[in-house]
């Protein structure tokens, strides 16, 4: 009787339960703000009408995606006291506000080290101008630096990229950075922990940075203290709190690891057992990552000092944890830091990232660069699809004009309401002869695209509206590496292991969760 007591009160006051009481009291304050309103309600429904009118000719003139306009239109249309105010509150996002200008201030800090040398951009003139009109997209738009002199590792599955991650971290002689969406523990968490634990005795500088939701569901409240004191610097991520903010929409979805700066790690693997098939709980998880030695590592590097720097709400120093200074010269061990003169050119990358409010979907215009400039194939993994109509037209424009464009999805799905809505989109891509396939071992958590045997991008990018819009999200653009070949040589064996998809095989699914997805896309861009 007393465990189930003490479970009880422990239930009741957990952070979940004061939160989410919390929250709910914020929402009763606004219903009960709506029920004295309509003491007058004549005078509120005429206002709100006026007001509706307004917000609809605001939304329709704003420089948005098309589907999040029309996703708007029916609260504030339908529902206008409720759905007005609904829309002002997102649109205000005063929380995000805040994270946008300490972001534009980080960035601006870090342009000096970001900048393509003149005998890279010359090398890429020379390689492909299509592949050079990218990278300078990149860099003048979205200040992110092209790189030359960078062996690529790619690893098909968590399992790879755990293994020779705790190797790596193990030669780390002046700092390690960790930044990583989830961290659970188990397996995979505590035997780095204890590496890194080991290397804050030695000196090492650590930093950890994990988002927000872990210390709500994963972590505890008072983690980033326990770390602190064993020698690991550990922030929080935007922190969950109980205010009602859709500045709490901007999670940090990245995964980098960064080594000395000259060692680096991207793709889909988070710090969980799940991800590295410790722990089943969608079947076999299929997951990606790659890891940069050189040059690129920079890149990498300093996206990580930019969010560390965001959330400290105060500058930080970037030159110290470069591999190259500002004028190009090396400033680490000289092993470590080697010209294309003395190593073999291994083509280019461009480690590149993306933010909520920056005004550029870059994300997204790298995956529609590839899509309109294939001329054979573009083979595309992804968990989830819940696309936008620019990304529906460039998918099914590529296929039409005789690119083999195919897309690879779970077969056991991690969130129901994704999936279905991503099987919405099967009967108009295969009319345009898209090919689909669904991952039958289990659930596909691989962010890749990979095109032409010549580039290919792995990141933490997902094919939805928060990857695509929301999040704080990363990926490495490879072009003329060998890796490439590496990338598609596991899409053609992962494809051994899918089921093609078909109209036969879209009129045999449930006809109740078609509908659900057929409702569910209604409100695709706020999920």
């Amino acid at each position: 009787m007393k465990k189930l007591i003490r479970a009880a009160f422990k239930m009741v006051f957990s952070r979940i339960m004061v939160i989410a009481l919390l929250l709910i009291l914020q929402i009763g304050i606004l219903f009960a703000g709506f029920e004295w309103l309509g003491q007058y309600m004549s005078y509120v429904m005429g206002g709100f009408t006026t007001l509706s009118v307004l917000l609809v000719i605001y939304i329709i003139n704003k420089e948005d995606d098309p589907a999040y306009k029309l996703v708007w239109m029916i609260p504030v249309c339908g529902i206008p006291v409720f759905g007005a105010l609904l829309y002002l509150f997102v649109e205000l996002n005063l929380g995000g506000w805040s994270l946008r200008k300490r972001l534009q201030t980080v960035l601006m800090e870090s342009v000096p080290y970001l900048q393509t040398p003149e005998e890279v951009k010359e090398d890429m003139r020379e390689e492909e101008p299509g592949f050079s009109n990218l990278a300078a997209y990149l860099q003048k738009n979205c200040g992110y630096s092209a790189f030359e002199n960078t062996d690529v590792m790619y690893f098909p599955l968590g399992e790879d990229k755990y293994r020779q991650l705790l190797v790596d971290l193990k030669t780390a002689k002046h700092f390690i950075f960790l930044e990583y969406f989830i961290i659970e523990k188990g397996k995979m968490w505590d035997s780095i922990l204890e590496v890194l634990k080991q290397k804050a005795s030695e000196g090492v500088e650590i930093r950890l940075m994990y988002d927000g939701m872990c210390s709500l569901v994963n972590l505890p409240r008072r983690y980033p203290q326990e770390l602190t004191a064993q020698g690991i610097q550990t922030r929080v991520f935007a922190p969950i709190r109980p205010m009602l903010s859709t500045a709490q929409n901007n999670r940090d979805h990245r995964k980098i690891v960064s080594i000395d700066g000259r060692i680096a790690y991207t793709g889909g693997v988070n710090l969980a057992d799940e991800y590295i098939n410790e722990k089943a709980r969608f079947g076999h998880w299929k997951d990606t990552a790659v890891r940069l030695e050189g040059d690129g590592a920079q890149g990498l590097t300093m996206m990580f000092l930019q969010n560390w720097n965001m959330m400290s709400l105060k500058s930080g120093s970037y030159e110290p944890y470069m591999l190259r200074s500002v004028d190009g010269t090396c400033r680490v061990d000289a092993a470590e830091c080697v010209s294309k003169t003395e190593k073999e050119k291994k083509g280019f990358v461009i480690p590149f990232g993306d933010a909520p409010g920056d005004k550029e979907a870059v994300g997204e215009n790298v995956y529609m660069d590839m899509l309109y400039t294939a001329k054979r194939y573009v083979h595309i993994t992804t968990p989830y699809l819940i696309i936008d109509g620019e990304m529906e037209r460039a998918l099914i424009y590529a296929a039409k004009r005789g690119v083999d464009v195919r897309i690879i999805l779970p077969h056991i799905p991690d969130k129901k309401y994704a999936f279905y809505i991503a099987r919405t989109y099967y009967p108009l891509l295969l009319n345009a002869g898209v090919k689909l396939y669904e991952y039958e071992p289990g659930f596909i958590h691989a962010k890749s695209f990979v095109s032409d045997d010549e580039k290919a991008v792995v990141g933490t990018i997902n094919l939805d509206y928060r990857s695509l819009y929301l999040h704080f999200e990363c990926g490495v653009y490879m072009y003329h590496n060998p890796v490439v070949e590496d990338i598609e040589r596991d899409y053609q064996e992962t494809l051994a292991k899918c089921i093609p998809v078909d109209m036969e095989y879209y009129k045999r699914i449930n006809g109740l969760s078609k509908l659900a997805g057929r409702v569910l896309r209604l409100f695709a861009p706020l999920m």
